[in-house]
């Protein structure tokens, strides 16, 4: 390329970006014009209402129309429109979150301070387009979440887990622990709650699996559900309290209650926090033993993972069966380890052989559920606690979920979910308490 070309080149690229910086300026002066736009009408309608003592959603919509229309007549009805919806819910709601809790598809908010939001769609993580004015009014929307559970944050007590009306899970952590200013992670829970048929459509469970698994609460089958983070541990807990008969008490015991049950008798126990002085907690294990004083037919914890852990395993093993609950741990083998490491954080000094004999003993069934890398959630292993051999807890696949690594076209694993071909030693009790059994649960 000769020199005179060469010219010609830079000149058309200098041309090029100026062009652009130009129409950057321009697309930077709307946006801060639209910002103080919505600013002013904010302010203007918050002075409005503080003059009324009705506060109501239509007052607030009526105020925020006739500040619209004296303050932006200019602007297009459909863009007012707009700016009516983001400043209303900023006003009564939770501001530029509430497109996300209302968006289905979202399955996880995760807020990295106000100027950066995380959504997770459909097992993948995706940055959102939204964000807060500032530090302050992300507070605000925090302070507006936990409030209306009777829980407070600041720097005094600068953690705290909430919950969302309709049971999404909240947890907060703000400076000085979190550096890159409030922190916020919602796990959005469906507002309808997801049954057995929703998870054999997204390929989560075979229908022979949630037959058997029908079959196993249906017969008073004591059953972990364990799994990692984010694996769907109490979408699955909750379709299987689904299949407890609907003349059966049930309590439950949760840290945040999420459980969502649809049968008439429930009793529902919340554990709670300390207050500021340290004093008022009441913990879960707390909560355990006085259900135990309930005259409960099933108790379902939403997660043990501490001393609870033994007072759940007792409570197994003297006359409360078809118990459930869930854990944290990454196979069947690892929930027994992970039982026995939180029964010695009980307090109490009982011999490994003892504890061990006791999750033999109560425990029947062990869901394991994972999140895969292709962000679908399965059950990968149904197993059964078949006793004791020696010093260690025995232990046999029902199903497990088979699959070589390779992905499909649309980035997904292939494998098929397969019975072992074993029968459960827990069939004869399933039958005596009145659950018919099918040979072809078991066979491919």
């Amino acid at each position: 390329m000769g020199l005179l070309e060469r010219l010609e080149q830079h000149q058309t690229v200098d041309r090029d970006e100026g062009v652009s910086a130009v129409v950057n300026a321009e697309l930077d002066a709307i946006n801060e014009a639209h910002s103080r736009l919505k600013e002013l009408v904010r302010i203007r309608t918050i002075e409005a209402l503080n003059t009324e003592k009705d506060t109501s959603e239509s007052m607030v919509r009526e105020k925020l129309d006739e500040v619209l229309q004296l303050e932006a007549a200019s602007v297009p009805r459909v863009e007012r429109n707009k700016i009516a919806d983001e400043l209303f819910n900023d006003i009564m709601g939770y501001g530029p979150l509430e497109y996300l809790l209302n968006d289905p598809a979202v399955t996880e908010i995760m807020i990295n301070g106000h100027k950066q939001v995380f959504i997770e769609r459909g097992g993948k993580l995706f940055e959102a387009e939204v964000n807060f004015r500032d530090q302050e009014h992300l507070l605000n929307i925090i302070d507006r979440i936990v409030s209306t559970i009777g829980r407070h944050v600041d720097e005094a007590s600068p953690m705290v887990d909430a919950r969302l009306k309709d049971g999404s899970r909240v947890n907060v952590i703000i400076p000085p622990l979190a550096l890159n200013g409030p922190t916020m992670t919602i796990r959005k829970f469906s507002k309808t709650p997801f049954t057995a048929d929703n998870l054999i459509n997204f390929g989560s469970v075979s229908p022979k699996m949630v037959s058997f698994l029908a079959g196993a609460v249906k017969g008073r089958m004591n059953i972990i559900v364990s799994g990692g983070t984010g694996s769907g541990k109490t979408t699955l807990l909750n379709v299987l309290s689904g299949f407890i008969p609907s003349n059966e008490r049930i309590v439950t015991v949760e840290d945040a209650a999420e459980i969502q049950l649809s049968q008439p008798h429930v009793v529902t126990l919340e554990a709670r926090p300390a207050n500021t002085e340290g004093r008022g907690e009441v913990s879960i294990r707390d909560l355990v033993k006085n259900c135990l004083r309930m005259r409960p037919d099933r108790i379902i914890v939403g997660e043990v993972r501490s001393g609870e852990a033994l007072d759940m395993l007792q409570a197994m093993n003297t006359g409360h069966d078809g118990s459930l609950t869930t854990t944290h741990a990454n196979s069947p083998r690892d929930t027994i380890a992970r039982i026995e490491t939180m029964v010695m954080m009980s307090g109490m000094e009982l011999p490994l052989a003892a504890i061990r004999a006791q999750i033999a003993s109560a425990v029947d069934i062990i869901v394991q559920q994972a999140r895969m890398r292709d962000g679908s959630r399965r059950i990968t292993n149904i197993t059964e606690i078949t006793g004791m051999e020696g010093d260690t807890v025995s232990m046999q696949d029902i199903f497990i979920y088979d699959t070589d690594g390779t992905l499909d076209a649309n980035g997904k694993f292939v494998g098929k979910f397969k019975p072992t071909g074993i029968r459960p030693e827990c069939l004869k009790a399933m039958k005596q308490n009145g659950v018919a059994i099918r040979d072809d649960w078991f066979q491919e």
